[in-house]
């Protein structure tokens, strides 16, 4: 029903016409889930637009763009960009800039914005049109930034928000995995149905046997018996910390304070260990330790190699991503949540309902509807994307966007392979400060984990419920 309701919010931009008819044929919606699915689109656009600057296709027309050395008088002679390999990552640099800088401008305006009768609001809820022109024709003009000492700066702030975005993606993963094992086994504890159980135990061990042959996959082709002693350290101590995880999970101790933990949060957590594993010794310089993807493909030929925008890493990457930019949008706060953090990251239900005369929802005589304020909506017709958030806001504002800014630097960094402006030609998809965040990532999503099943067993003072 949000992303309707989102729907019928972008047609806002092609006219009042368009807006009016799109609203009056969508059901309603709160104003904070369109809200913020209509922003989880924008960052999605902008993420395709990278992408396309990125096709081999566009290789001959992005040459000719301002900050490219061969193409204008705008780049300062001294420094010179090569445009056959690197002008692709250089324009997602650029298209990412703009995005992350009108997300953190936006996380600054809404710092301590109580309720949706801040006069900032409409800021926040509205004017989509020129928030789309604003960005279009910030990127446009981002091609017009010289390169001089552009991208190895901006690359330091991407490296940064990037890492403390994979920080917000472990809570969020974490969290997804505590609340789809409340639910099956709450569904399972109530109708004690067959089906459950063994929707239990077949999706358990299909996420440990995809992990196992992963690790199986990952000793055979990044490492070799008398060498690459590092890829093998990263490899078997994950395995182990998997594995004293999973045990951890079905201790009485831990079944006691937090009945519902098991082994198929375990299996989801480990699965993304192990792909974190493999991107991160993917991404590592030894090329005799990292086979990759494209030097199979490709072999030696490393002009080659740089001409595909990215590999399935990078792939499977973006769409993990994006689930979770989904997930923290439209996610409302569940009992797992103040224990795996991410409640500062979620919707809370703040008990707004649109009308209890019309909705039949509340009989108390105290109770005042909310009529729902629109500024998109014609005046006279009936809101379709109700306020819910007159009374207070039903997630702190200036945070979501911080989180989106991070957001748009880890994709930014994704979609570059963690580029590094200063590399030589064959050492573009890969860097150790790739490897070590993606390893270091891996280790604090099994810590965090870890932490969020013997948390209720430590904390008894705590609420947790």
């Amino acid at each position: 029903m949000g992303l309707v309701c989102s729907t019928a919010q972008l047609a806002c931009l092609c006219g009042s016409t368009a807006c009016s008819f799109c609203c009056s044929q969508c059901p309603s919606c709160r104003n904070s889930t369109s809200t913020r699915i209509m922003y989880a689109l924008l960052l999605m656009l902008g993420t395709i637009a990278a992408c396309i600057t990125l096709t081999p296709g566009l290789q001959d027309a992005l040459k000719k763009v301002p900050f490219c050395a061969n193409s204008t008088s705008y780049v300062p002679s001294t420094f010179t960009v090569d445009c056959d390999i690197a002008v692709g990552y250089l324009a997602v640099y650029r298209i990412c800039f703009i995005i992350a800088l009108y997300f953190f401008l936006m996380s600054v305006m809404m710092i301590k914005v109580q309720s949706s009768k801040d006069p900032r609001a409409p800021i926040q809820n509205g004017f989509w049109a020129i928030k789309y022109l604003l960005i279009i024709g910030g990127i446009i003009g981002a091609f017009f930034i010289p390169e001089k000492s552009f991208a190895p700066t901006w690359m330091y702030f991407g490296m940064i928000g990037g890492f403390l975005f994979i920080i917000i993606q472990l809570i969020l993963i974490v969290d997804f995995a505590h609340s789809w094992a409340d639910e099956w086994v709450g569904n399972y504890n109530e109708t004690e149905s067959k089906g459950w159980y063994a929707a239990l135990l077949g999706v358990t061990f299909l996420f440990y046997a995809i992990a196992v042959t992963g690790v199986v996959l990952l000793f055979v082709y990044f490492t070799h018996a008398d060498s690459c002693a590092l890829n093998k350290f990263f490899i078997s101590f994950n395995l182990i910390l998997c594995v004293i995880a999973s045990i951890i999970s079905t201790l009485p101790t831990i079944q006691e304070h937090h009945p519902r933990s098991g082994l198929l949060q375990s299996s989801i957590v480990t699965l993304y260990v192990v792909y974190l594993t493999w991107s991160g010794i993917s991404n590592s310089p030894d090329h005799d330790c990292n086979p990759g993807l494209l030097q199979i493909i490709y072999g030696n030929d490393a002009h080659a190699q740089q001409l595909v925008a990215f590999d399935k890493e990078s792939i499977i990457g973006l769409i993990i991503w994006f689930s979770c930019v989904l997930y923290s949008s439209l996610r409302t706060i569940s009992k797992s949540s103040k224990i795996t953090m991410s409640e500062n990251i979620l919707v809370k239900d703040n008990g707004a309902v649109r009308n209890a005369g019309d909705q039949g929802l509340i009989d108390n005589e105290d109770y005042t509807p909310v009529e729902g304020r629109n500024p998109d909506a014609e005046n006279g017709n009936e809101a379709k994307v109700w306020d819910n958030e007159e009374d207070t806001v039903a997630y702190n504002w200036s945070f979501f966007h911080f989180v989106f800014a991070l957001a748009t630097l880890y994709v930014m960094m994704t979609l570059t392979n963690w580029y590094q402006p200063n590399a030589t030609l064959t050492a573009l998809n890969s860097n150790y400060a790739s490897m070590w965040v993606k390893i270091i990532s891996s280790w604090m999503c099994l810590g965090l984990y870890t932490w969020s099943l013997i948390a209720p067993a430590i904390l008894t003072n705590r609420d947790f419920s």
